[in-house]
């Protein structure tokens, strides 16, 4: 271990593959996949599925499935945008008529389901397998039910006691949700044998077209389930049922919505290429931050000293002022992303850190757009005034890197919380539209046909054309914060992935929640147990308001990576005792 940090469990190595996920049985779907001859992609989607399946408390098949995989083949690294897109009679004026102000939870909420669409067109564009060979392992899960461990009852007993917003009160709201997960109206107990029949039919149901059709090819067959989910029975179930609970979803927004497949956000910090997805989600802030920090002696400063960890939370706080400045829809909002990740903007905005001093509210945005050439087209947004709320933290991540060199990264999410069970279904449509605000003038407004602005943001660093980390979290608005620590503990101190990922984090919350009502906490700072209780008083005295948490915490996320020693090939993985990760490889 590089400076002496304790790990609880030893950094997985292998030098064939590699898989890590937020829960074990995700893992061990994955590595199956592997063992079967799949590829980075197929086990990828396995795991991704399954943890639809094990975790409805953080992730769902109806939900959202950001994706960035690397071709090592085609020399590609593209993003798909598994993320879903308002009603086309969605608007703001009718919400705020209809809810007076507010963004009521459940089917207001709805967007489409992306979850889906993610996991196939990822399977059809880069797998090797059939989607009934991929959905099998969390199939058998589904139907034939698995153990529920503490976290999941803790969950279902509304007694987690951490303080997250689980929104875990309104699910019982709902007899389709409460007939799955509360039977007799009763939570599972640890232990119980959790079983979601109507899931695993669907599963079922999807595998039935792709059959019908396989004289077609593997990509047609695989289209075709696809299509059957978005423009079939499957769809027509998801619209009469949310038609007949007041909500806007219809067969035509099913029917155009697909998926994006595009080259994904890029920057670098010290020869390394970070990617994320783009600026639909909150990607991009953990390229800024790393960018804004790569001109700062982190690695002289000495890992979580004070001077550090100030250097972390300022980078955290202006990447983050930029976030609800300009980030949202690239299809609606013209957002500056060259200039947002310039070395130069990075510079700029390095320029104005006080190590002395904490930023006691949100910082004034930047102007990123004379670092692309541009005037800006309308003045800095104001800074928003402190509201209470929730930090939520839900969503999971797993991530693959195969014999081959190709890697696979995707943050799943949407909770049972979100949104009423489709009866029959198993699975919810999609909450997302909770990440929307009710105002014509931000970048991230509600719109007919919009996404929202996304958490869950899966990452991947290359380094000379070759994989070197793919990485994630779950977490709302920490993601990005416990992903850049987690890739600085690798790159700047030398650690093993695991020692890497158990280190103690901080976090910034001093910016709007990305989750209605947009909880704003000027200065507030949480951080683990762990920092030296010295190093805490120095930041309260440079005027950060510390909260300490426990000494590892779920608001911290769940971080799972795979480090790729590129001298020696082997595949090393780690995964988060946070929460129940797990990662596997030979």
């Amino acid at each position: 271990m590089a400076i002496g940090i304790k790990s609880y469990r030893p950094t997985v190595s292998g030098s064939t593959h590699m898989v890590t996920a937020g829960h074990y049985l995700a893992t061990a779907s994955g590595y199956r996949i592997l063992e079967q001859g799949g590829n980075a992609t197929d086990a990828g989607v396995a795991a991704g599925i399954t943890l639809n399946v094990v975790l409805p408390q953080w992730t769902n098949f109806g939900g959202v499935a950001p994706i960035i995989v690397h071709d090592a083949q085609k020399n590609e690294t593209m993003e798909i945008s598994g993320l879903g897109r308002w009603p086309k009679a969605a608007n703001i004026d009718d919400y705020l008529s209809k809810y007076g102000g507010d963004l009521p939870p459940g089917i207001p909420r709805a967007v489409t389901p992306a979850g889906a669409d993610a996991w196939l067109t990822a399977l059809k564009l880069y797998g090797t397998m059939t989607f009934e060979q991929v959905v099998t392992p969390a199939m058998e899960l589904a139907e034939n039910g698995f153990p529920v461990p503490a976290t999941l009852a803790a969950y279902f007993a509304k007694s987690v006691g951490d303080g997250i917003t689980h929104e875990s009160d309104e699910q019982t709201m709902w007899p389709s949700t409460t007939e799955i997960f509360y039977p007799g109206g009763r939570p599972f107990k640890e232990g119980e044998i959790l079983v979601q029949k109507d899931l695993a039919r669907s599963f079922r149901r999807l595998i039935e077209v792709e059959q019908r059709n396989t004289s077609k090819g593997r990509e047609e067959a695989i289209q075709a389930a696809r299509d059957f989910f978005y423009r079939g029975e499957i769809a027509e179930e998801m619209v009469k049922f949310h038609q007949e609970n007041g909500g806007l979803l219809t067969m035509q927004d099913l029917a155009d919505f697909h998926v994006g497949v595009n080259p994904p956000a890029h920057g670098t910090y010290k020869g390394i290429d970070v990617y994320t997805c783009g600026p639909w989600c909150q990607g991009p802030v953990s390229i800024q931050a790393l960018q804004i920090l790569e001109g700062i002696d982190l690695k002289g400063m000495g890992h979580n000293s004070a001077d550090y960890i100030h250097s972390l939370l300022a980078a955290f706080n202006l990447a983050l002022s930029d976030r609800e400045a300009f980030f949202g829809d690239p299809d609606f909002v013209n957002v500056p992303i060259e200039g947002l990740l310039s070395k130069s903007f990075a510079e700029e905005r390095r320029a104005t850190i006080d190590m002395k001093k904490a930023f006691s509210e949100m910082p004034l945005a930047g102007n990123p757009w004379k670092h692309q050439g541009m005037e800006s087209p309308e003045g800095k947004p104001a800074r928003p005034e402190p509201v209470a709320g929730g930090m939520q933290a839900d969503t999971s991540y797993t991530a693959v890197v195969d014999r081959w060199g190709n890697a696979f990264s995707a943050t799943p999410s949407d909770t049972i919380a979100y949104n009423p069970i489709v009866p029959g279904l198993g699975f919810i449509v999609s909450g997302r539209g909770s990440q929307s605000w009710l105002d014509h003038d931000h970048p991230s407004s509600l719109e007919p046909g919009k996404r929202p602005r996304l958490t869950p943001n899966p990452a991947l660093a290359m380094k000379d054309g070759k994989v070197l980390l793919p990485f994630g979290t779950p977490g709302g608005d920490v993601q990005p914060q416990s992903m850049v620590q987690l890739f600085l503990n690798v790159v700047e101190f030398g650690m093993e992935a695991q020692e890497a990922i158990e280190a103690p984090r901080v976090s910034s919350w001093g910016f709007p929640n990305s989750f209605w009502p947009h909880a704003y906490r000027p200065g507030f700072v949480g951080l683990e147990g762990r920092i030296d209780p010295d190093v805490i008083e120095e930041l309260r005295r440079r005027g950060h308001n510390v909260e300490v948490w426990e000494d590892f915490t779920y608001r911290m996320g769940c971080v799972c990576a795979i480090h790729v020693d590129q001298t020696t090939g082997s595949r090393n993985g780690g995964a988060d005792p946070r929460r129940d990760a797990y990662a596997m490889g030979r």
